[in-house]
Parts: C-alpha cells; structure tokens; sequence
C-alpha cells in the first residue's frame, strides 16, 4: 500500500499560515468622547501599531463614550465579564476596588507632569499594586497629569482662599484634599462643568490641563492656579487600561508578542507624552482666551500640604482592616515620585 504523505517543510508551512492567520478585532471600551485626547493621541495610535506590527492580523474596534453601555466605575467589571476586550478607566472611580493603587491618589504624592507622573505609576504598579488587577491583564497605567484649580471670578492662591469655594471635584481623592482646605467639592462629569460654572452652580473646577479645551473650560473661567513644577502635584488620577484575561490567553503566540511589545512601559511613556503635549497646547488655548495661570507661592504650597495631611491619615485608617500598611506604601510612592520630579 503506497503511503501518502505531506513534506515536512510543506507541514511547518501550513503550521505557521494557521497560526498567523488568525484575525482578532479588539473591542475597546472607554467613557470619554471620539474627539478626546485619549482616543485621538493614544489610542487610535496604539491600535494603529498593534494592527502594523501583526500584519494587519490584531485590530481594534473602539466604543467611546460608554456606547456598550453602563457607568465609568463598570468598566473593570465589563471587561472582567467579556463585555469588552480591554477598557481605560481610572482606578480612582471604584473606590475601595483597588486598595494597594488608592496610594496614589493621595495628595502631594507624585510629579504633576504626565510622563513624569505615568513613569513613577507604572514602577509603583509593578513593585506595590499588580494583586489590585489579579483578575485581569494589566496593559498600562499611567496619569493624565496633576489637577490644577479653574475658577471663574478670583485665584485661589492660599489655604484661606479655599474656604467655601464650590469647585467640581475629579475623584474622591480630588474632593478630600478640597474638602480638607475648606472648600466644597461638587461631583459631576466632565460634560457639566462648563454650564455649572457659567450658571454659579460651582465656582470652578478641579481638573487637568488637557480637559480644558476639552470641555472649553477657559471660556468661563478667568484664572487656573498650578502648584510647583519640581514638587508633587495636588492630587491625581491613576488611569489603567486593562483587558479580559481569557481574551489574551486566547490570542495566539504571535499576536500575543506584539500586544506585549506595544503594552507595559512603552504604552505608559505614549500616553505621557501625549498628556504633557495637550497640556501645553491647553495653556496656549487658555492664554488666548485671555486667561491667568498661576503658580502658588513655595510657602503657600507648603501650607496647602499641611493642612491635607488629614487626607492621607484617613486613608491610612481605611486600608489597615485589609491589612495594607498604608503609611508604608505613602512612603513607597513618594520615594519613587522623587525620581522622577525635574
């Protein structure tokens, strides 16, 4: 009986075509809009690379503006149930969701700018939080840079400012700090700050630079108070971008390389620097609005810190029932914050 056979050589092609042949579009879930700095500056690039470096064989199919559905703070949960690929969110929103990572978010902990601030996060991430993101695979996390003060009528330059202002607060985190200044945080999303100051609803708004322009935030408000370049920043959000473990184990070696080549520290660097680039492109918006910044005093800022550290007291209290040495961790993220500080 003659016996058929196929060449090895012939076998090893065949092997190597199934396994680059496989096509997989990413569903990617986020709660800004299409035109937002995120989707515009780092996503759509990062897409752009993963389908380059995988021969047009790993995509994306983006749904801003929460378009599955949902809440922000649903998003881990999304993602963790298969309803997307892979989601960004900020860890900040899922209050007690993300103990080891909430270090972060406390006052004057790392540098105010964005591939500053993202460069310490991701080392911070690696040695003190990957058991926050157990349930899934961690593609980055970095900062969308420090909060500053937006107000309409008058700068807030000193602690005695603060007292009974109404600002828009970002997170929890950002509410605390004012809270514990004198001021009264409001909580609303994005989309409502410009129309709650212009009405007197609130005074102003804790935001980042990038979200300015975003929501033209420099059309109704008169001054944006920084704090010092080369010390930590007021307060922040750690952003994440996380996907469905199961999804990944699912991706075959080959495209599972270059998800890994184009994640991790080379994705935290590619959202900094897009964040320190919308950053100066919002202060030259904001100027020709006829806008101030300023910058508050050393002793100024200084006594700002002080009168937070109450904050940071709280916080330590919360986790220690987990078992997490909170005030380690503060020390922790503080020292590698300096590393990166100008």
């Amino acid at each position: 009986m003659r016996k058929s056979y196929i060449p090895a050589a012939l076998l090893f092609a065949f092997g190597s075509t199934g396994l680059m042949a496989q096509e997989v579009t990413l569903k990617i879930s986020h709660f800004l809009p299409s035109n937002s700095n995120y989707q515009k500056a780092v996503l759509e690039p990062w897409c752009e690379k993963l389908a380059a470096d995988s021969n047009q064989k790993l995509k994306c199919q983006i749904y801003p503006a929460m378009q599955l559905g949902g809440t922000p703070p649903q998003l881990p949960d999304q993602v963790k149930n298969g309803v997307a690929d892979i989601v960004w969110t900020s860890s900040s929103y899922s209050t007690g969701r993300f103990p080891y990572t909430e270090a972060l978010e406390q006052p004057f902990v790392l540098p105010p700018g964005g591939l500053a601030g993202s460069k310490a996060m991701w080392e911070y991430y690696t040695k003190f939080a990957t058991k926050d993101y157990a349930d899934f695979k961690m593609l980055a996390m970095f900062s969308g840079s420090g909060i500053i003060f937006s107000t309409a009528s008058k700068p807030l330059l000193s602690v005695g400012d603060f007292k009974g202002i109404k600002l828009r607060s970002s997170s929890r985190g950002a509410a605390k700090l004012l809270a514990s200044i004198g001021g009264t945080p409001v909580n609303m999303p994005p989309a409502q700050i410009t129309e709650a100051i212009s009405k007197g609803v609130v005074d102003g708004a804790m935001a980042t630079w990038e979200l300015v322009p975003a929501v033209k935030l420099e059309e109704v408000a008169k001054y944006h108070m920084e704090g010092l370049s080369n010390q930590p920043g007021f307060t922040m959000n750690p952003m994440v971008m996380l996907m469905n473990k199961q999804k990944y184990q699912s991706l075959s070696p080959e495209l599972k390389a270059v998800l890994d080549k184009n994640s991790g520290t080379p994705l935290v660097e590619m959202a900094g620097a897009a964040w320190d680039a919308a950053t100066v492109e919002a202060r030259k918006k904001a100027s020709a609005a006829g806008n101030k910044t300023l910058v508050i005093k050393p002793e100024d800022y200084e006594a700002l810190r002080k009168a937070s550290t109450s904050v940071e007291q709280e916080w330590i209290k919360e986790v220690a029932p987990k078992g997490i040495d909170g005030l380690a961790l503060l020390r922790e993220a503080r020292a590698i914050g300096v590393k990166y500080l100008k």
